[in-house]
C-alpha cells in the first residue's frame, strides 16, 4: 500500500451497521479529525503496552507501589487488544501479558522477606488442620502412611511430577479449548485468570506459610508421627542437581503464599472448563484435580484448609459469572469500539446500541 493512502478496515463484529441490519454498508469517510484520532489512540496504546511490560522488570530499581505495577501491567492486555485484531495468536500473547501481571504482583509481597516474615500467619493453619485431622495434620497421617523414611519412592516421583507439571496445566487446558471450541474460549480464560487475579487478594491480605515452613519453625508437633518432611524439594535437589536452585527460586517466587491454594483452585477450575468440552476432557481434567489434591497435601506444599479455600474461590467464581457477564460484555464492546478507531474506521461518535442501557421490560 503506497504510502498516503487508506485502507477500509471491517468494524468489529456487532458494531457494523450492516451487521446491525441496516442494509448496504455505509461508505468510508476519512476526516483529518479521525485520522489524528487513530493516530493517538494507537500512540496511548503502545505507550501503555510498553508500560505494562516493562514495569515488572524495572520495579524494584525504581521502587514502584504495587498498586502502580498492577494498574500499568494489567492494562497492558487491553492495549494489545486496541492495537491488533482478534486472532489466536492475539487471544495467546492476552493470555501472556495477563500471567506476567500476575507473576510480578504475586512475587511482590516476597520483595522483603524479613518484612512478610513478620506479617506472616503459621499457626491458625496448624490448628485448623489438626481439627480436620482429629488431632494430628492430614499431612502428617498421610506421610506416615505412605512414606518411606530416607527414600523417595515412585509414588513420590508421581506425585511430585504431578505438581510439578501444574505450572503448565491450567494453560494447556486453556490451548485445549481454543484449538477444539473457539467459541468458549473467551469464557474460558476470563473464568481462569479470574482465579488467578482474586487469589492474589488473599496473598496479599492474609499472607499464610505452607505445611512445611511451619514444621521448619518447629510449629508442627504430632505424638508418634514422623517429622513433617519437605519431599518434593529433597527430590528436586536430586533430580535437577546444581539447577534446582535457580529453577526454584524462579517458580516460587513467594513461598509464603499458601491460603488460598491456586493449585487446587485452578486445576478445578480447568476440570470445569474441559467438562464443557466433552467427557474424554473431562475425565482428564477430574482425574489430575483428584490427584493434585493428594499430592499438595501429602508433599507439605498446602494444608487442606487451603484447599478448601482454593475450591471456594473457584466455586465462587463460577457462580458470579452470570451475574457479571453483562458488565464484562459492555467493557468488551467498548475495547471493540477503540479498537475499530485506532484501525482508522470510521465510527460514530455516539455510543453503539449494544452499549446502551436496553430499557427494562
Amino acid at each position: 500500500m503506497r504510502r498516503g493512502t487508506l485502507r477500509r478496515v471491517p468494524l468489529p463484529d456487532g458494531l457494523d451497521p450492516a451487521s446491525q441490519g441496516g442494509g448496504a454498508r455505509a461508505p468510508a469517510t476519512y476526516t483529518p479529525r479521525g485520522l489524528r484520532g487513530s493516530r493517538a489512540i494507537r500512540t496511548a496504546a503502545w505507550t501503555v503496552l510498553a508500560a505494562g511490560v516493562t514495569a515488572p522488570l524495572v520495579r524494584r530499581r525504581l521502587r514502584l507501589s504495587a498498586p502502580a505495577v498492577g494498574v500499568v501491567s494489567g492494562a497492558a492486555p487491553i492495549a494489545l487488544c486496541v492495537l491488533r485484531p482478534r486472532t489466536r495468536a492475539r487471544d495467546v500473547a492476552t493470555c501472556c501479558l495477563q500471567m506476567w501481571a500476575y507473576i510480578a504482583l504475586y512475587q511482590m509481597p516476597h520483595d522483603d522477606p524479613g518484612a512478610l516474615e513478620r506479617r506472616v500467619h503459621v499457626d491458625y493453619p496448624v490448628r485448623v488442620d489438626s481439627l480436620l485431622g482429629l488431632g494430628a495434620l492430614p499431612t502428617l497421617r498421610l506421610q506416615r502412611w505412605l512414606a518411606r523414611p530416607g527414600r523417595i519412592t515412585r509414588f513420590d516421583r508421581l506425585l511430585i511430577w504431578v505438581h510439578w507439571i501444574w505450572f503448565l496445566t491450567p494453560h494447556a487446558a486453556l490451548a485445549y479449548i481454543l484449538v477444539r471450541r473457539r467459541d468458549m474460549f473467551t469464557r474460558a480464560a476470563t473464568l481462569m485468570y479470574a482465579v488467578f487475579d482474586l487469589g492474589l487478594i488473599g496473598y496479599w491480605a492474609l499472607p499464610t506459610a505452607p505445611p512445611w515452613y511451619a514444621a521448619q519453625r518447629g510449629r508442627i508437633e504430632g505424638d508418634d508421627m514422623p517429622a513433617l518432611r519437605r519431599v518434593m524439594y529433597e527430590h528436586g535437589e536430586q533430580f535437577w542437581e546444581d539447577g534446582w536452585q535457580p529453577l526454584y527460586d524462579f517458580l516460587g517466587g513467594n513461598p509464603l503464599a499458601a491460603m488460598p491454594s491456586l493449585h487446587f483452585a485452578t486445576s478445578v477450575m480447568a476440570a470445569h472448563l474441559l467438562s464443557e468440552v466433552g467427557r474424554p476432557a473431562a475425565v482428564v481434567g477430574w482425574s489430575y484435580a483428584i490427584t493434585l489434591c493428594l499430592a499438595l497435601v501429602y508433599l507439605g506444599e498446602h494444608y487442606v484448609i487451603d484447599l478448601v479455600a482454593g475450591l471456594a474461590l473457584t466455586e465462587g467464581i463460577r457462580r458470579a459469572a452470570a451475574p457479571v457477564t453483562p458488565l464484562t460484555v459492555r467493557v468488551s464492546r467498548c475495547v471493540q469500539v477503540l479498537e475499530a478507531r485506532a484501525a482508522g474506521c470510521p465510527c460514530e461518535t455516539t455510543p453503539s446500541p449494544l452499549l446502551r442501557r436496553r430499557p427494562r421490560r
